[in-house]
């Protein structure tokens, strides 16, 4: 039984669609390549095989690439769609996802451009149904925030999963600011990574937006999936559900000396791990991160993300993840560095 899935290249123009052809010929799953060259051939091929991903220009006379997807997308709902096009206008990329498109490339010309090419197609052809973000086909958001960034596009992708809700905002290709119900910045960045499964979708860009992240979106990335897996070696044997959680899995950090978590006065609502007398903490982180945050807005200097503080004795850092807030104590032989790097590991394990 053959077990190669099968690809539809649509393109008008024929070097174009050899020239593509060959790279996706490169694909460690070998996929079965087929071309057409209009959009009636390639709606005659997908009445006659069933296509795993449908692959096509925009521009095109007679039927053009959106009247393709257009009717792809009523007849195969499950088929997996990606544009390729040398059109760079906002309009169409708007109206493209619309339509449910996974991928919308700019048609790639360097080495790098086509080699993210083929591993977003390849992932692509192996995404489960049920998994991963969704908008009317299966995504990866990383690939998403990849192909945002490397094509120079300007958007606002809104990613809900449940109940919680967020927003990442791109500007001419680079991550300018995140944001959660309760966070912003690289934090919020984080939050939304470390969320498995949702839906999203892209709105306009917003060129007004204030910025908050600075880092590179591939080193943001890199960090991003670092910290998880991090967070997720807490997990037992067979990776199955997270082994520790909470504040068990943060006592378990290396360097840790307390952890104390609390969402208001009273000793039903605070948590502690280390402390002898942990409502004097308690209240004392309350008091200190509201008094951050009134600064803060006078200063007018964006929201709080995390407060260090560094004593001969032990660190202390402060944040606070949605409705709860944390106190970690940390040994004194960790640099101010260190105890900010970790700290946002606590926020990573909290969140997951």
């Amino acid at each position: 039984m053959d077990t190669h899935h099968k690809i539809l290249l649509l393109d008008d123009d024929p070097d174009l669609l050899e020239m593509y052809r060959e790279i996706l010929e490169q694909l460690p799953s070998q996929p079965e390549i087929h071309t057409a060259a209009s959009g009636a051939r390639a709606m005659a091929l997908l009445e006659a095989h069933p296509f795993r991903l449908l692959i096509t220009d925009l521009k095109m006379p007679k039927m053009d690439g959106l009247q393709v997807l257009s009717i792809v997308r009523r007849k195969y709902p499950l088929l997996r769609t990606v544009v390729l096009t040398s059109v760079a206008d906002e309009n169409f990329r708007s109206r493209v996802y619309a339509l449910g498109v996974d991928l919308f490339w700019q048609k790639p010309a360097t080495e790098n451009e086509i080699k993210m090419f083929r591993e977003c197609v390849e992932s692509l052809m192996d995404r489960n149904e049920d998994s991963g973000f969704r908008g009317v086909q299966s995504k990866s958001l990383v690939d998403i925030i990849q192909l945002e960034c490397i094509s120079h596009s300007s958007s606002v992708l809104r990613i809900t999963n449940g109940p919680l809700s967020g927003k990442i905002w791109i500007d001419s290709g680079e991550l300018v600011d995140a944001e959660t119900d309760d966070t912003r910045g690289e934090d919020a960045f984080l939050k939304i990574l470390a969320w498995r499964a949702g839906s999203f979708e892209t709105l306009p860009g917003e060129a007004t937006r204030a910025r908050t992240i600075f880092k590179s979106y591939n080193a943001l990335l890199l960090e991003t999936a670092q910290l998880l897996d991090e967070a997720a070696s807490n997990n037992d044997g067979d990776g199955s559900r997270p082994a520790t959680r909470g504040i068990p899995a943060v006592a378990q950090m290396d360097g840790v000396e307390f952890v104390l978590t609390t969402k208001g006065p009273g000793k039903e609502n605070f948590e502690a791990r280390g402390l002898e007398n942990p409502e004097r903490v308690e209240a004392w982180t309350r008091q200190t991160l509201e008094r951050f945050r009134t600064l803060g807005e006078r200063l007018q200097a964006g929201p709080l993300e995390q407060i260090e503080a560094l004593g001969p004795q032990r660190h202390v850092a402060l944040a606070q993840p949605g409705e709860t807030a944390l106190c970690v104590g940390w040994r004194a032989v960790l640099s101010g560095d260190e105890v900010r790097e970790r700290m946002k590991k606590v926020v990573t394990i909290w969140a997951s």
